[in-house]
């Protein structure tokens, strides 16, 4: 029990006090418990000191409270991040588990093949054309331009050779400019992602493709090296105008090799990587230009480039690309395809072709059909052209299937057939001589019935009693059609198709004028024999097929060709088609120097004119005309072909040492007995032996009728010739000297 006293007096606590005593009390950390029973004055100024005091703890308290706010906001929101990182980690993992363990094993994992290439070469061996889904061969790094290389690391990856197979900052970096432009600027993924994606999956965007990717790109950077990745991506990226890889595109846009790009064309390439369709250079050259002039600046920053090297690039002309492949040599390359499938089967691995082109007459080839076209087409109405150009064996050395490769890739040489018109005399006279007639025989030019057929000469003048040879010169159709009768039609096939003319010919007397359709390839083939001294010339332009390790899958075998005219009858040919160019209607194919042969051809209402010529050296066959088979103005065989047949033989010749033609120097003329009356049985006889004749066919227009078109056009189109004001189909034109007295058939059978 406490006891208590008075002031100075020690005072024990009770612990058992009433409530009231609560305030007699002050209990502070470090001061001992004590009772007071002061004066008011006294109490008043304690309580004026407990209030500083709570004041001043309150205040302390409050600072405490607050620090301790602030850090342990931090540690939650470490502790979260940790946690979510954690749990985040997880689901990534899994996600990864996941969708890895959908893919194939990585044991199987390999690079796949690269579709086959078909390297297309000239004779020189320089590149013609590259064939197949890349549309060229594979480079490695050291054989491309260096620029490519360093152009495509400096827009597309520049940390390439330093990170894993992803690029975290690059990634980052890709985001952020994203985010704050508000749109897709920039890719995260690595040219190794980009490669993996190519390579294996397909270019759809989801999650599962994206992880996909990233495996895959791990993959490849612990199995191939830096440099091997790089080499397999520039081989396999799209470039735009359907073309995968360096080489394809290089070809495709600047008609080079991409070991030959200089720096502004690679900046060029590495610019189509962002959207290869719409900065392409055959769709949009200006916005390919200013993405290529970004790239410039990209490899400065690399320290790849310098200042004075980006103002030589800038200063360069741009790239103007075709919309499509541009060159007569690309008819030669769809020729070389078509063909390979009969040659070896299915193409499995890359090939390389070595074919008979030389690229330099190709080129004079291309340039002559241009320039003529550009001329004088449009004024002529002739807005097509085709030349093919071969040599004695009958390799082709130059082909031009038309006026524009990237305008038409139909080829007019190979593939279109056409009426050859007197362009195909040179058998019926072929097959006169292998029957006993000379070139000085004598017939008679006047008008001739065939049945229901008289031809008629494009002059409609005759000319009486003429030699065979001045009748080829001056193609004179009714001598044509005497010989076809005197031959027999079936007879004059059979020579067609021995020389080389491998299309179905109608065995009808109006085969005299060329009515039967023909490509110009095998009409200038059927022409070498002539200039080869007898033998056939089979038309080729594949001498080898080889596998890229040098192994032959297929050569040629035209070295042994079979004779099919004797030699006294190509002598005599020959004599008489000289004539053609010095004295008939040829005459503007004449080659200063060079003694050359051959034959005009046009077809009814002015639709195809042709020449047909040859050297000691080249045959070379030359059409103009229209796809839809109308007429040009007045143009025949005697003019724009015998022209741009002229202008590229002497082209082709230039630098060569002029050479006569076989079996024309030191012949004399022989004449044969009776040659002024035909045999009578094949002229006499059936009129319905020979079928009727196409009306107005060169020429041959019927007794007493306006000229009526009964052809059509070989395209499938309806005639464009109606209402043409009854035009009469022209022959060639001859000359008109000589007399001009008309005789009859009746005449010459009867004597009278």
């Amino acid at each position: 029990m406490a006891t208590s006293g008075r002031s100075g007096q020690r005072i024990e606590p009770s612990f058992g006090g009433d409530e009231d005593d609560d305030d007699d009390f002050r209990v502070e950390a470090s001061d001992r418990v004590t009772a007071s029973r002061k004066p008011s004055r006294a109490k008043s100024s304690g309580n004026s000191r407990k209030k500083k005091t709570t004041a001043k703890r309150g205040s302390g308290g409050r600072r405490r409270s607050g620090g301790g706010g602030l850090i342990g906001l931090v540690r939650t929101l470490f502790y979260w991040c940790i946690v979510l990182g954690i749990w985040g980690a997880m689901g990534v993992g899994g996600l990864v588990l996941y969708y890895g363990a959908r893919m194939p094993s990585a044991e199987s994992w390999s690079i796949p093949e690269r579709p086959p290439n078909v390297k297309i070469l000239a004779v020189s061996g320089d590149v013609i054309a590259n064939r197949g889904t890349t549309g060229g061969e594979a480079l490695s790094l050291e054989n491309m331009s260096p620029y490519i290389p360093q152009a495509v690391i400096a827009i597309e990856d520049r940390r390439f050779y330093s990170h894993f197979g992803i690029d975290p900052l690059g990634l980052a970096r890709a985001m952020l400019t994203n985010v704050t432009t508000g749109r897709m600027v920039q890719g995260g993924s690595t040219l190794t992602q980009q490669l993996a994606k190519n390579l294996f999956l397909s270019p759809e965007r989801t999650l599962e493709r994206k992880v996909q990717e990233v495996l895959l790109a791990f993959w490849l950077e612990q199995k191939y090296s830096k440099d091997q990745i790089l080499a397999m991506y520039l081989n396999r990226v799209f470039f735009g105008s359907n073309a995968y890889g360096v080489e394809a595109a290089s070809r495709r846009y600047f008609n080079k090799s991409a070991r030959d790009v200089n720096l502004g064309e690679a900046a060029l390439l590495a610019g189509l990587l962002k959207a290869p369709s719409r900065l392409s250079p055959a769709r949009d050259p200006k916005a390919a230009e200013e993405r290529a002039q970004v790239v410039l600046g990209a490899m400065r920053e690399e320290g790849y480039i310098t200042d004075s090297e980006i103002k030589t690039a800038m200063s360069q002309t741009p790239t103007k690309a075709k919309s499509y492949w541009s060159g007569a040599e690309h008819y030669v390359a769809d020729m070389v395809m078509d063909q390979l499938p009969g040659m070896i089967g299915e193409i499995k691995e890359d090939l390389i072709i070595d074919t008979t082109i030389d690229l330099n007459l190709e080129k004079k080839a291309e340039e002559v059909i241009s320039a003529t076209l550009n001329a004088d087409g449009k004024k002529l109405d002739a807005s097509q052209a085709a030349l093919v150009s071969i040599d004695g064996t009958g390799a082709i050395r130059a082909l031009v299937g038309g006026k524009d490769y990237a305008e038409s890739q139909f080829d007019r040489a190979s593939k279109a057939k056409r009426q050859p018109g007197s362009a195909f005399k040179p058998f019926v006279y072929a097959a006169a001589l292998e029957i006993g007639r000379t070139p000085m025989s004598i017939r008679n030019d006047g008008p001739v019935r065939i049945g229901n057929w008289t031809p008629e000469n494009y002059d409609q003048k005759y000319r009486g009693e003429v030699t065979i040879a001045d009748a080829l010169a001056n193609s004179l159709n009714t001598i044509a059609a005497q010989l076809v009768m005197e031959v027999g039609p079936q007879n004059v096939v059979k020579v067609a198709h021995r020389l080389g003319i491998d299309s179905e010919m109608q065995a009808n007397a109006s085969i005299a004028l060329g009515t039967s359709e023909v490509s110009l390839v095998e009409l200038t083939s059927a022409y070498a024999p002539f200039m080869n001294g007898g033998f056939k010339a089979t038309p080729h332009v594949i001498r080898r097929i080889s596998k890229a390790d040098g192994t032959v899958l297929y050569e040629n075998t035209y070295d042994n060709p079979p004779r099919v005219l004797d030699p006294a009858i190509v002598s005599e040919m020959n004599q008489m088609m000289v004539r053609v160019l010095t004295k008939g209607t040829g005459k503007k194919a004449q080659m200063k120097g060079w003694e050359a042969a051959g034959k005009t051809g046009t077809t009814q209402s002015f639709r195809d004119a042709l020449f047909v010529g040859y050297t000691s050296n080249l045959t070379t066959g030359v059409w103009f005309g229209n796809d839809d088979g109308k007429s040009m103005k007045k143009v025949t065989g005697g003019g724009l072909p015998a022209k741009a047949w002229h202008d590229y033989m002497m082209a082709a010749h230039e630098g060569l040492s002029p050479s006569p033609l076989f079996g024309t120097t030191g012949v004399q003329p022989v004449f044969d007995e009776g040659a002024g009356s035909p045999p009578g049985d094949l002229m006499s006889g059936d009129p319905e032996a020979f079928p009727d004749a196409p009306v107005g066919v060169d020429g041959a227009v019927s007794v007493g009728q306006r000229p009526i078109d009964q052809g059509g056009d070989q395209w499938g189109g309806q005639s464009s010739d109606q209402g043409n004001g009854g035009l009469v189909p022209p022959a060639d034109v001859g000359e008109t000297t000589g007399t001009t007295r008309r005789t009859t058939l009746f005449d010459i059978l009867t004597g009278g």
